[in-house]
């Protein structure tokens, strides 16, 4: 389904044009991008701060990880009703005061206090819960058809530079003032995030009118997803891309700390180059494969075959710098399957059904994640395998869904 109202256009849509013509996108992509920043800085002090206070427990970490994506997983049904009945500014202007407050809760956090630290985490993913569905249905009603695929791309990659600027900002950051200063300016962007996003006009949809109250709206979702066979393939690829790779993201910790005795500033550099990758990685796919959607499905099998690919080359990689090439290459794939599997949906879901919808997909996903977190931090302490071990089983797992999606198929 097209854009309800989309803004007008004239040939091939590029970033910069798009950011320029189109004000209510711009602030809104802004708003966002700035606490995409914020995020990383409490991502970094969040991660060396449980290590300190556990003595380097890869489990303690894996759990951190775990209940941050369960408390989404457990909050998306109610989310995405929330999004597709009520506004989609309201709900994100919200959830960015809500997690500006408790960001702030982990300053002054000790060792016989550490349950708050998984008390926050999972309460700032359940707001993220909301946010997330209210912003990927309220682009579609910003964009035109032309400009969708660019916009996502242009998320994806200012997410992923975000990544890499406030992992590297934050790793040092943490490493010279201490994780109660990344903390602060957690918060800090949190609140410009809000205010941004309240200047912009966004159409209702007109989705309140047909959406009923309750466990009504739930299960007309669900029977909507029933009878979509394309849109219950796309609600598959973030769950096994990077829901089954999340254990990476503890890995990440481990190969920093343990591997290549690099510390924080090694960790910021892992999640540096991670978001180097997929920043480039959207850009390239959309110059190659195009923007028809045959030819996006057949990307996404693509992807998944080299980020499984790489996720095994860098479970073997000798040092930091080879660690950091290998991913940043694993990550250009990956991020495809995250724009491309986004547009698809928002292009085939009417906008009735599109919060509930992109709930599911961040629960499935999320669900996925912390499983794969979880599992990688007890392997690591009570089967004391290695990273490199675990790293390429996550590796495999991330390959096998290629076969399902270049299987020619009617």
């Amino acid at each position: 389904m097209a854009a309800e109202q989309p803004q007008t256009t004239v040939g091939r849509v590029g970033y910069w044009r798009l950011l320029r013509r189109n004000a209510a996108y711009r602030r809104l992509w802004l708003g966002v991008v700035v606490s995409m920043a914020g995020d990383w800085f409490r991502t970094i002090a969040l991660y060396r701060l449980v290590l300190a206070l556990t003595g380097t427990s890869g489990l303690a970490l894996g759990a951190v990880l775990s209940v941050e994506m369960l408390a989404i997983f457990v909050c998306s049904p109610l989310a995405g009703v929330v999004a597709d009945r009520y506004s989609r500014k309201a709900v994100m202007v919200a959830a960015d005061g809500v997690r500006a407050v408790l960001v702030l809760g982990f300053l002054g956090l000790t060792a016989d206090r550490l349950w708050l630290a998984y008390g926050l985490a999972a309460a700032l993913m359940g707001a993220a819960a909301f946010f997330q569905p209210a912003y990927l249905a309220t682009i579609p009603l910003l964009t035109s058809r032309e400009e969708l695929l660019v916009a996502n791309a242009l998320g994806s990659a200012s997410w992923a530079v975000m990544l890499a600027v406030g992992s590297a900002l934050g790793g040092a950051v943490v490493a010279v003032l201490g994780t109660q200063a990344a903390f602060v300016i957690d918060a800090v962007s949190y609140l410009i995030s809000a205010l941004c996003i309240a200047t912009v006009p966004i159409p209702a949809g007109g989705q309140a009118a047909r959406i009923p109250g309750g466990w009504q709206a739930l299960g007309q979702g669900l029977r909507y997803v029933a009878a979509q066979p394309r849109v219950r393939r796309l609600l598959t690829v973030k769950a096994c891309g990077a829901g089954l790779g999340g254990g990476m993201l503890l890995l990440f910790v481990l190969f920093a700390e343990e591997v290549f005795h690099a510390g924080a500033l090694g960790l910021g550099v892992l999640y540096m180059t991670r978001g180097l990758g997929a920043a480039v990685g959207p850009v390239l796919a959309r110059r190659l494969a195009g923007e028809r959607p045959a030819a996006m499905e057949q990307a996404i099998g693509w992807a998944f075959g080299l980020t499984g690919s790489l996720y095994v080359a860098f479970a073997h990689t000798p040092t930091l710098l080879a660690a950091a090439l290998v991913l940043c290459l694993a990550y250009m794939a990956a991020s495809v399957l995250w724009v491309f599997s986004t547009t698809l949906l928002q292009v085939w879901v009417p906008d009735a059904y599109r919060g509930r919808v992109f709930a599911a997909d961040f629960a499935l996903f999320t669900f996925t994640m912390a499983v794969s977190a979880l599992l990688t931090g007890w392997a690591a302490d009570t089967l004391a395998l290695s990273p490199r071990t675990l790293a390429t089983v996550l590796g495999i797992l991330v390959l096998l869904p290629a076969g399902f999606w270049l299987w020619p198929r009617r």
